[in-house]
């Protein structure tokens, strides 16, 4: 089951949901506008192995915008922090972006229960963008969740490689689980 908006800012109020900062103008029917926050990480790999570190290039997104451009990933962080001890949490891109070419949370839309943080944004375009911090980039759901929260058959803890401890743009951790 989905959170609808009301009951967001309801959660929100009493502690349930961690939005901040939150503006009630952000609130949709059944998600909230997340935002773009201003450090975006430019990724680059010299050879497509996934146990080799990229190469990364920091950016800060300037007050008249920065232009992704295609054939390069993006990482970027929400303005928001953003998570729930009770619900788990789900980003997606608006649509309104996506129809100008903007791909955006690509492969981890779904967060872990108990977590919150600013989230990593995985973007890529199809033809150079401009983007701004603090722009609407995306929504975020709140879905109940029904059963025990397990992982290994122990309750859900962060776990040491988690990306839940970054609130920064934090690339693969792939070549941690390759030993």
């Amino acid at each position: 089951m989905i959170l609808t908006g009301s009951k967001i800012t309801e959660e929100v109020r009493s502690g349930s949901i961690c939005l901040d900062p939150f503006e009630e103008s952000l609130v949709n029917p059944n998600s909230y506008n997340y935002r773009l926050d201003k450090d975006l990480v430019e990724i680059t790999y010299n050879v497509d192995d996934i146990k080799l570190l990229p190469i990364q290039h920091k950016l800060i997104i300037p007050e008249e915008g920065y232009v992704l451009q295609p054939n390069k990933l993006y990482l970027g962080v929400t303005y928001e922090t953003i998570g729930s001890p009770k619900y788990v949490p789900s980003l997606i891109g608006r649509s309104s972006l996506g129809r100008l070419g903007l791909f955006l949370q690509i492969t981890a839309d779904l967060g872990h229960i108990g977590t919150c943080h600013k989230w990593t944004l995985e973007l890529t375009v199809v033809q150079p963008l401009r983007v701004y911090s603090k722009m609407r980039i995306g929504q975020v759901s709140f879905w109940v969740t029904e059963g025990l929260e397990l992982l290994n058959g122990h309750e859900y803890k962060k776990e040491v490689n988690s990306y839940a401890k970054y609130s920064e743009p934090t690339h693969s951790q792939m070549e941690k689980l390759l030993g």
